[in-house]
């Protein structure tokens, strides 16, 4: 279960000082995150979209997809580890450190019961101030997407075909949420 430390703001450096001891420790606006290595269902919804993502990327040029562990800081200070993200890049080669990364074109969180309300709420909200294009909040129970911009609300909830458009100049990816639900659950 992810806890937080309320008692203190912490540093990115404190964070990254930490023990190597399991657990993953995020940083959102002084916030420490903590959660436990996430379980098995969790990891193969995060494969299952990395599979369609990745050849997309690659064949359009649209950058680099990656899963966590990741210490991004997203140009403010923060140290975030997003279950899986697209980072853009423009000329073709990846960053070197995650200090270069940027900020993600799409990043994507799969819920576990733990960590749902920092997904949901503390995370979104720094993705979006952030300036994450696109942030998908899935959940394997309910079987849907939650698709956020940096501006909404409240997002789309998807449940049949996701689409993700990075480039206009490109066709969309579609993403068949019923064939990807019955792999995750071994249908």
């Amino acid at each position: 279960m992810a806890m937080p430390d309320l008692a203190r703001r912490w540093t990115r450096d404190e964070v990254l000082a930490l023990p190597d001891d399991g657990n993953r420790y995020e940083l959102v606006d002084g916030e420490l995150l903590v959660s436990p290595s996430p379980r098995a269902r969790h990891q193969f919804a995060v494969s299952a979209l990395y599979d369609r993502l990745k050849p997309y990327c690659r064949t359009h040029r649209l950058g680099t997809v990656v899963f966590s562990p990741a210490d991004l800081d997203f140009k403010s200070g923060q140290l975030l580890q997003p279950d899986l993200f697209v980072i853009a890049t423009p000329d073709g080669r990846p960053f070197a450190e995650w200090p270069d990364a940027g900020i993600p074109v799409l990043v994507v969180e799969v819920l576990s019961p733990g960590t749902a309300r920092y997904d949901r709420v503390t995370k979104r909200r720094r993705y979006q101030r952030s300036g994450v294009a696109t942030y998908w909040i899935v959940d394997t129970d309910a079987r849907l997407v939650e698709v956020w911009g940096p501006a909404d609300d409240s997002p789309l909830i998807i449940d049949e075909q996701l689409a993700w458009q990075p480039d206009p100049a490109v066709g969309p990816l579609q993403i068949d949420l019923a064939e990807v639900f019955r792999e995750i659950w071994g249908e």
